[in-house]
């Protein structure tokens, strides 16, 4: 199956963000991607966290699920929508969310980010507390590809990523497949975002699909970057350092069965 991660440097402009977003899609289909990686916030990258809120929308209804929908259908994609702000059960927070598409255009899975970030190094200081509303629990999709096999495909949001829990609870659901559009700050991303990454893929021996932003924003804040695709053995297969693009990578299914089957590890769990 061909796959795609979509790396952005959004801004603050989100009329600027989709037509961008909607361009690499493009890109990625005429590639001949199955499934597409938007990366978190694609749609925007405000000059404060609380920018956000006025973009929320209800599920079901609102612009950006609409482009989403029409991308996934116009381009006969699975698109997974990076994130977006949802309306949550407080007027004061959002849910950063991750919504699939199906080629027909329709959702078929939500998962909203569980691990809220918080660092404060003296110099950045980040608490996506103030906006954002945690999510409460996993989310998979299955995904029937054109080479004839059904993929189990397991939802994460940048944070997460540190939460190697998550991704164990996706791998003894059967998951294939693991998901992270992320906006990774760069000081943070030099040094664990490949580190993190090649380690879920690992530990799970799951093919890792990472979306990212990577440039420096309109709100000064500098993300790592990075996109890339990652084999069941840890390495990696494709990725782009910095600045707008596609990175793509073809997942083999014959491949992922013979790493679990040489080194049977996900069977060797006692705990």
């Amino acid at each position: 199956m061909k796959v795609a991660a979509i790396q952005m440097v959004s801004s603050a402009d989100v009329q600027a963000n989709v037509a961008q977003a909607g361009k690499l899609l493009q890109e990625a289909a005429r590639a001949g991607s199955e499934l597409v990686v938007l990366p978190e916030y694609f749609c925007l990258m405000g000059h404060n966290d609380s920018d956000k809120l006025a973009l929320a929308e209800p599920l079901g209804h609102g612009p950006l699920q609409q482009f989403l929908a029409d991308a996934a259908r116009d381009l006969g994609l699975w698109l997974v929508g990076g994130t977006i702000p949802l309306a949550g059960s407080d007027p004061a927070h959002v849910c950063n969310s991750s919504l699939v598409f199906a080629p027909d255009g329709a959702r078929v899975a939500r998962y909203d980010k569980m691990h809220l970030f918080r660092f404060d190094n003296g110099v950045e200081h980040y608490d996506e507390s103030c906006v954002l509303q945690a999510g409460q629990q996993p989310v998979y999709f299955d995904l029937d590809s054109c080479d004839g096999q059904r993929w189990r495909i397991g939802l994460s949001v940048c944070y997460d990523l540190r939460f190697a829990e998550l991704y164990r609870a996706y791998a003894s659901a059967g998951a294939h497949l693991l998901l992270v559009p992320s906006a990774f700050t760069y000081t943070t991303g030099q040094d664990h975002w490949e580190v993190l990454l090649r380690a879920r893929a690992i530990e799970n021996l799951a093919y890792v699909l990472a979306a990212a932003q990577g440039g420096v924003h309109d709100n000064q804040r500098r993300t790592w970057g990075h996109a890339m695709a990652i084999d069941p053995w840890g390495r990696v297969q494709a990725q782009r350092d910095q600045g707008a693009g596609v990175v793509l990578a073809e997942l083999d299914f014959a491949q992922l069965q013979a790493c679990r089957t040489r080194l049977p590890a996900l069977q060797h769990r006692l705990l």
